[in-house]
């Protein structure tokens, strides 16, 4: 079951809407979710934890860089939006990697140290046996992100996402289109291009669709990815790099 088909009325458990076209803003549905975060953790926002701690505190990357998650970094948070059972994320040996036991989970990763108003943001992603993985610009608390996924079946989408509560997220589907490419092994080049009011979708360095984004209103904020589990488990999404530049 893909993210889109989570969370709507009449249609599969986790869906954002039933209608697959472009939305005018206000054509809104709900997801609920389970924060990544210790039982013990309160917070009225959003709690965010980092599954690792590296040996010693790295300096903090400029704001133009490719992340190798050679060691692990402090300065990603991860924070699970959806579903039972957190998943298992460990950095090294050139990659970061998701495992995930329990079906219809998805969780995101947000680079926290930069903010970002025009930014191009790149990645290498797997996903197997079937899931999705995604990425994240102008991510705020407060006002929302926008997200693009890819799904093993080749399927992509654009999404608008805002928290609601505390692991609770809506969805505001902008666009979704059908069978374009495969990120199974060995993995697929993803790209979210954030550029003033529009938004630039690649993939494997080719664009795919420019979206008018300016009635949606964000302007900056942080950039990260997303990762979902389907029926098919246990699933194990990799990111082998994420290049955040300024075009």
């Amino acid at each position: 079951m893909k993210k889109l088909f989570l969370a709507l009325t009449g249609c599969l458990t986790l869906t954002v809407a039933c209608n697959l076209g472009v939305p005018t803003p206000g054509n809104e549905s709900a997801q609920t979710g389970t924060p990544l975060a210790p039982p013990e953790l309160e917070s009225s926002t959003p709690a965010f934890f980092s599954t690792e701690s590296a040996p010693s505190t790295p300096e903090p990357p400029p704001p133009y860089f490719t992340e190798e998650f050679d060691i692990p970094s402090p300065y990603w948070k991860f924070l699970q939006a959806a579903g039972g059972q957190a998943p298992s994320i460990s950095t090294g040996n050139g990659s970061l990697r998701i495992d995930q036991s329990s079906p219809d989970v998805w969780m995101i990763g947000i680079q926290v140290v930069h903010s970002y108003s025009n930014v191009f943001i790149r990645a290498k992603a797997s996903v197997k046996p079937g899931g999705s993985v995604g990425l994240i610009c102008r991510y705020n608390e407060s006002s929302g992100w926008y997200e693009f996924n890819v799904a093993s079946d080749g399927t992509y989408s654009l999404l608008l996402g805002q928290w609601l509560s505390p692991g609770v997220v809506k969805y505001i589907p902008l666009v979704r289109d059908g069978h374009k490419f495969s990120i199974l092994d060995p993995g697929i080049e993803l790209g979210l291009f954030c550029e003033d009011g529009f938004l630039h979708l690649y993939l494997d360095g080719s664009a795919i669709r420019h979206f008018d984004a300016t009635n949606y209103g964000l302007t900056s904020g942080n950039v990260g990815f997303a990762a979902a589990s389907f029926t098919e488990i246990p699933m194990t999404a990799t990111l082998e790099w994420i290049s955040i530049k300024d075009k």
